[in-house]
């Protein structure tokens, strides 16, 4: 099949704005809580109407202040409740949002705040105030800098105490479904981001036609939870919380991941967002664990029995009595213990930012936490297609949401259109031009083919598919989600464009080195720098790769890799802040490392 879209649910008003959603759910249950907010260790309580106020007060502070119809101001932090207020109070005045990434440097920041044209910037912490000091001087628009914790937000609210109620819904009425949203920059895997101009109706036909999608309300609505802790500034946990929003289910934030397993037993939200490495750790920590206390042989067949459980629900099979029995006793083993660690209450997680993989999609939907992986850019505003319950296949990203199709151009390129796809590129003409053909399809630069039924599945990336001299066209994903698999293997960038044949840079887990080391006699002191060369080190690595190596043919297969003395990171600048891989970073820092993989004999 080369085309297919699904009818929309949802069109956006042209008085409308994404404000609505929060100042009409104040209106018609005020008391309801729709928030928890983490304050001195504890969760407290947060009702629409409660929200509602705040965001107003700010508003009116920003107005006060003098913000502009169309002003676009900056909102550099970690994800948090304050988040959520500065972004609806900045629509709210008719202001424009230019999230930025905690993580930013200071390049970064001068660079999205100065092509932006911000005003002004919300930011978290002194640090990051003192982050866009270094580079006030290059971005004169910025005429002020708001400090969360340094009690910014009350201060801008106060100054607002002289603008009514009145005024401030005055303004949010000028704001019209075609107004600008927001600037949301790529994360920037190749080159310098590009800024996404993003409207009200964009973000609305996301948002109204997912909502509204038949099987939504298992996950989102009143009697659901869901706690967020991926970054803000990234368009798929803002999409999820502008989701929350919409369906009144209640949501908490938290950025510390170091006791991310604490939150989650604390608040016991019933679906979570995250990425697929999440899951790939949480799966490989309880293998190895498992394995560790001889208990190995009881996870594979509980594994085994996840997966052959969820396959017979995408073949529209009913599971046999006795598969049904064993599954219950290793929920009593094995999977219980999983989803403890989650919270105890999650019975669905959202999927995106990179592929999951069947293995690992099977495996959790049949072991209680079915994964609805999806698929989208930031210029579709998040998801253009997703699994969802009821209409879902696993190892898919899932059909079109109501009011997108999806097309399959000549070459395997995904084309997409619909209400959600971007205006274009800030002030990038040129840029915007490339992306779309001339007959308005936005141009994803991904691989990928639609079954029968309409369900989408990424087969790669076009500018990362990898020739290799003899010709052989040859996908990495499939070969690096193989390879992450392994409990040990943290990344790996999988190389052979112009080259004789395939190989791999592979990185090493820091989480679950030492438990490797312990396992086999090393030094507590040593580093990966160390035993990168070590023969047991390269023995189970090369176990990954040879499991890898099933799911290609011969001429597709690693045949060479090298383990690499330090672990790609986010600062030091080979992962986007959502832990995707930047290749050419990699391959500029690692240039002597491929190179060395070709010197000899394969």
């Amino acid at each position: 099949m080369r085309e297919y879209g699904v009818p929309a649910l949802f069109v956006p008003a042209d008085e409308s704005n994404m404000t609505d959603a929060l100042f009409l759910g104040a209106a018609e249950h005020p008391d309801q809580v729709i928030f928890g907010r983490r304050v001195d260790g504890a969760w407290v309580p947060v009702t629409s109407k409660e929200c509602a106020d705040q965001v107003a007060a700010l508003a009116a502070g920003l107005i006060a202040w003098g913000l502009n119809p169309g002003d676009r101001v900056g909102l550099f932090s970690r994800t948090r409740f304050e988040w959520l207020l500065c972004d609806y109070a900045i629509w709210t005045a008719g202001g424009v949002t230019v999230p930025l990434y905690e993580t930013s440097s200071a390049e970064q920041v001068q660079w999205e705040l100065d092509d932006s044209g911000a005003v002004a910037v919300f930011v978290e912490t002194g640090q990051h105030a003192a982050t866009v000091a270094q580079i006030r001087d290059d971005v004169p628009g910025v005429r002020d800098v708001w400090v969360i914790e340094s009690g910014g937000l009350e201060r801008l609210s106060s100054t607002g105490s002289a603008t009514t109620r009145d005024q401030v819904a005055q303004r949010r009425r000028q704001v019209k479904a075609s107004s600008l949203a927001s600037i949301v920059y790529t994360s920037g895997t190749t080159g310098r981001p590009k800024g996404c101009a993003i409207t009200h109706a964009n973000l609305m036909s996301e948002v109204g036609n997912v909502c509204r999608a038949p099987g939504v309300e298992e996950v989102l609505g009143d009697t659901k939870s869901t706690l967020l802790f991926l970054p803000l500034a990234h368009i798929l946990a803002r999409m999820i919380q502008l989701s929350t929003v919409q369906t009144c289910t209640q949501l908490g934030h938290t950025s510390d991941l170091a006791n991310l397993p604490a939150r989650l037993a604390e608040f016991r939200p019933t679906s979570v967002l995250s990425v697929p490495r999440v899951f790939e750790k949480i799966y490989n920590t309880a293998q190895h664990r498992a394995t560790a206390e001889g208990h190995g042989r009881i996870f594979a067949v509980a594994e085994a029995v996840a997966v052959r459980y969820s396959e017979k629900i995408d073949a529209s099979e009913h599971p046999s009595l006795l598969l049904r029995a064993r599954r219950a006793l290793c929920d009593r083993l094995v999977y219980a213990k999983l989803r403890e660690a989650m919270g105890g209450r999650v019975e669905y997680s959202v999927s995106g930012g990179a592929p999951l993989g069947a293995r690992l999609g099977h495996f959790f939907r049949g072991a209680g936490v079915n994964v609805l992986e999806g698929y989208g850019l930031t210029e579709t505003c998040a998801g253009a297609t997703l699994n969802l319950p009821g209409a879902q296949r696993v190892g898919s990203v899932g059909r079109p949401i109501p009011g997108c199709t999806i097309r399959i151009a000549p070459d395997g390129e995904v084309l997409i259109k619909g209400g959600q796809v971007f205006q274009g590129y800030w002030r990038n003409e040129a840029a915007t031009r490339e992306v779309f053909d001339d007959e308005g399809w936005f141009r994803s630069g991904d691989l990928g083919e639609i079954d029968e039924d309409g369900f989408l599945t990424i087969t790669g990336r076009k500018k990362d598919l990898i020739v290799t001299s003899s010709g052989k066209n040859v996908a990495p994903a499939v070969l690096e989600d193989r390879l992450r698999a392994h409990w040990l293997v943290s990344q790996c960038i999988v190389v052979g464009d112009a080259r004789p044949y395939i190989a791999a840079l592979v990185t090493i887990d820091p989480d679950v080195f030492g438990e490797w080391k312990q396992d086999h006699g090393k030094p507590d002191h040593a580093t990966v720098a160390d035993l990168r060369e070590d023969p047991d080190l390269l023995a189970e690595v090369k176990e990954g790769v040879d499991e890898a190596n099933k799911a290609v043919s011969s001429a597709e297969s690693i045949k060479r890799f090298v383990v690499l003395s330090v672990d790609f990171t986010v600062a030091g600048g080979e992962l986007t802040p959502t832990l995707k891989v930047k290749r050419n970073v990699v391959f500029r820092s690692f240039t002597a490392e491929v190179e060395a993989l070709y010197s000899g004999p394969a």
